[in-house]
């Protein structure tokens, strides 16, 4: 059994030598003077220096602006930082400079269509066209476009038309029902619709019209509705009167590249607007700017990824998780994305793999949930498949234990660096990461990243080290949120992230840095889920179940279990009467599987008598999961500041009799 802390990995001399992060040192000296002993010292000074550091991104990754920059920081204040004053880009612009003659841009795979590759000429010819005819619809800077569609590379070419004219993007899978749509893009009050009419997954049709159909009544604002029609690609049955259809709109003249011309905009720009999990609420409507992705993006590629130019990238997403945004934006640095859309355990669990061989992926992106399915299914994909183009394994979306990263070293590659991360959908990116030039230890994540001044806090504020805390980040990132929708005065922005610790931004993860930088996330500090590595909130939750008859109120909570699984219990209150029965129990399942997505189904449903709550009237989640995970009641939660302190029994002799913690 490998052990915490225990030596893994280490990086040859010639991977440490051809290291983007070698590179980038050697580029420091000779252009900024400046020499650093360690990955420490380096990190040091990315995160005291800020204009220092973040020009020299600027200048190392070529970034392009029509205005050039007045100064790296105007604002430094939180929020509200200021970056590059003064400067005019465009992110498509800075994906689509890579344009050339016979090379791969985008390869996908469906599980209806083989693996197939789209060059970058085809993918700029696309947006060049789709965004002309955008224009011509009137969609103007600052619109929004939003999208009901999987991972499929049209996502990609719409998202960039999109934002290549200055309009904002946002997208959700189709997997969605129509209230977990409606929650987030009804706040946007959005222009135009992308949609599809259903999807496949597991070998199983799912057709989604009747969704699109409840969607489109509620979306009044929308301007235009265009269909790409995905399960049935026959179909021109249009469900909203003056729909256009993809291929009609793409049926135009070319337009080259001299004929085109990107709306520049300033650093600051909503780029795209990303969704929270809800757990307080309404999801959060994250915005994103240019400036800030386009960076971020391409620092954390080549010095959390080591990618080149040439390179393949493969995670597992859909489009209603930043990891697809994150994913795509791996073509800034001329790497291309492979995209799946459907059930990565489809027909059997070696697809990824036999992905991975074909489309010579050279990173691989996977959950511990995921490995977790191979180990008990008993997999070995190196017996079976030529993983040659491998070097890398990126795990990430929940703690990563030691067993886990040894079982890709065992049974994927032994040569391959597993290095887990960190991040989440605030700041579409990672706080902490993988650097190819240490040594990976078993059970931690290497380091924190560049430019991300991520500490552990205690109860007091102060900083630790081998003792665990709350993240808070304590100097600004280009891509933290230039703000929410519609949120006036960054209130709604400064209550989520800087009313703990004023002026720093809080995670909401429980953190630790061990003595040699290692890292170690340990889960969610405040009642957020997560399911398989995407983070879903509880009052979507609520929302479904308490209006299902005779249903009184509800608990729901996610515990993180040995072996890096989880399990979410769901503990229901019945109306007086009422009996939770099996039938009972598959309403709920259907009625969140419907109305939402599969996450969000519960592992297993529960009667309670009371849902504990606090004298303010929230529902206290926090220690009901500490509680379930083995805490002392007393620590768990201050019975003297709940309304109801006796609720608190039922969970506690739940704890010390449940034995079943099994998903």
């Amino acid at each position: 059994m490998v052990q915490e802390g225990e030596l893994l990995w280490s990086p040859s001399p010639e991977r440490i030598k051809n290291a983007r992060l070698t590179h980038y040192r050697q580029w420091l000296k000779e252009h900024r003077g400046k020499e650093f002993e360690d990955y420490e010292a380096l990190w040091r000074w990315s995160t005291t220096d800020l204009d220092g550091f973040w020009q020299s991104c600027w200048d190392y990754f070529g970034i392009e602006a029509s205005k050039p920059p007045t100064a790296v920081l105007g604002k430094r204040t939180m929020p509200g930082t200021e970056w590059f004053p003064g400067a005019e880009l465009n992110y498509a612009r800075h994906m689509l400079r890579h344009e050339r003659p016979n090379a791969t841009a985008v390869l996908h795979l469906n599980e209806r269509c083989p693996l197939t590759e789209i060059s970058w000429e085809e993918l700029a010819g696309k947006v060049r066209i789709l965004a002309t005819q955008l224009r011509k619809m009137g969609l103007a800077r600052g619109d929004r476009v939003v999208a009901y569609v999987p991972n499929i590379p049209e996502a990609l070419i719409m998202m960039l038309a999109t934002t290549s004219i200055g309009a904002i993007w946002s997208s959700c899978g189709p997997d969605f029902g129509t209230p977990g749509v409606l929650d987030r893009f009804s706040q946007l009050q959005p222009t135009v619709l992308l949609h599809v009419d259903g999807y496949q997954y597991g070998g199983k049709p799912f057709d989604r019209r009747a969704e699109v159909e409840k969607i489109l009544a509620k979306l009044t604002t929308l301007k235009q509705v265009i269909y790409l029609p995905y399960l049935n690609k026959a179909d021109r049955t249009p469900i909203a009167p003056g729909t256009l259809f993809w291929d009609d709109l793409l049926q135009h003249p070319p337009v080259s590249r001299e004929q085109f011309t990107y709306e520049e905009v300033p650093f600051g720009h909503p780029l795209w607007i990303l969704f929270s999990s809800g757990t307080t609420g309404l999801p959060k409507p994250i915005m994103h700017s240019h400036g800030g992705i386009l960076l971020e993006q391409m620092k954390h590629l080549a010095f959390n990824f080591d990618l080149r130019a040439g390179e393949r990238i493969f995670f597992f997403t859909t489009t209603g998780w930043m990891m697809w945004n994150f994913l795509n934006s791996s073509l800034l640095s001329n790497v291309s994305p492979v995209l799946y859309d459907g059930n990565p355990a489809w027909p059997d669990g070696d697809l990824l793999w036999k992905m991975v061989q074909d489309s010579k992926a050279n990173l691989f992106g996977a959950s511990p949930t995921y490995q977790s399915i191979l180990a008990k299914a008993g997999l070995v994909p190196r017996d079976k498949f030529d993983l040659t183009s491998l070097d890398s394994v990126t795990v990430a979306g929940s703690p990563v234990t030691p067993e886990c990263q040894a079982w890709f070293h065992e049974n994927v590659k032994k040569t391959a660096w597993v290095a887990p991360g960190s991040g989440g959908t605030d700041i579409c990116s990672g706080f902490v990461g993988g650097v190819v030039i240490l040594p990976q230890y078993a059970g931690e994540i290497q380091a924190r990243c560049l430019g991300v001044a991520a500490y552990a806090l205690n109860e007091r504020g102060e900083r630790v080290v081998n003792e665990v805390g709350e993240m808070v980040v304590v100097e600004p990132m280009p891509s933290m949120p230039i703000g929410l929708w519609n949120d006036k005065n960054h209130e709604r922005l400064t209550e989520t992230y800087f009313s703990d610790f004023p002026g720093l931004w809080r995670q909401g993860d429980f953190f630790k840095v061990n003595q040699r930088g290692g890292c170690f996330v340990l889960g969610r500090s405040d009642a957020t889920l997560n399911r398989h590595g995407v983070r879903i909130g509880t009052s979507e939750i609520y929302r479904t179940v308490c209006h299902v008859p005779g249903v009184e109120d509800a608990v729901i909570v996610n515990l993180d279990l040995p072996g890096g699984t989880f399990f979410m219990p769901l503990f229901v209150k019945m109306a007086e009467g009422k009996v939770l029965d099996d039938a009972m129990r598959e309403q709920i399942r259907a009625k969140l599987r419907s109305e939402y997505s599969p996450r969000h189904v519960p592992d297993k449903i529960y009667a309670a008598p009371d849902v504990p709550y606090t004298i303010s009237g929230k529902r206290m989640e926090v220690p009901v999961r500490r509680i379930l995970s083995g805490m002392a009641a007393e620590k768990a939660a201050n019975r003297d500041a709940m309304a109801n302190p006796q609720s608190l029994d039922f969970y506690i002799a739940y704890a010390r009799e449940q034995q079943d913690y099994q998903l």
